[in-house]
């Protein structure tokens, strides 16, 4: 591949990168009217989105210690956003759980987020929203993988 090359790829993965974090710096307004922290509303999405999990296994996906995510949780159960059950596959391990209450708060978010960037398409013109769906479709095809 050429340096040309290279430079335009370097410059592009810039400026998304720059483009998400706004993007994702102006959606996380709509997040602070749930009056949960980012943290708690992170492992809540887990839990909601990817099912029950031990309290271990939702430390390291949410790249935290133990310790922290037992006290992150305490605070969940404690405002009854999550329960706590015994693992039936290890009796000494602990499977948490969004409560109704917590995936209602998860699922008011992201509409409250999706309802953000509906309103910002608003006056995007239509071969611009159609860019926008084809990149869409490239980052879940190309880059994440997705089907």
């Amino acid at each position: 591949m050429s340096s040309e090359h290279l430079g335009d790829s370097d410059e592009l993965a810039s400026r998304l990168h720059s483009a998400v974090l706004h993007l994702l710096r102006r959606l996380a307004r709509e997040d602070r009217a749930t009056g949960e922290s980012p943290a708690r509303l992170s492992a809540l999405s887990v839990l909601v989105f990817s099912g029950p999990r031990p309290i271990g296994q939702l430390a390291r996906d949410e790249r935290v210690s133990a310790p922290t995510m037992t006290r992150l949780v305490a605070g969940l159960e404690a405002d009854g956003l999550v329960t706590r059950t015994s693992d039936p596959g290890d009796r000494r391990s602990q499977r948490i759980a969004a409560t109704e209450r917590g995936r209602e708060i998860l699922v008011a978010g992201r509409a409250r987020r999706v309802a953000a960037l509906e309103a910002l398409l608003v006056g995007v013109a239509a071969e611009d929203r159609a860019a926008l769906s084809g990149a869409v479709a490239i980052i879940e095809q190309r880059l994440l993988g997705d089907p």
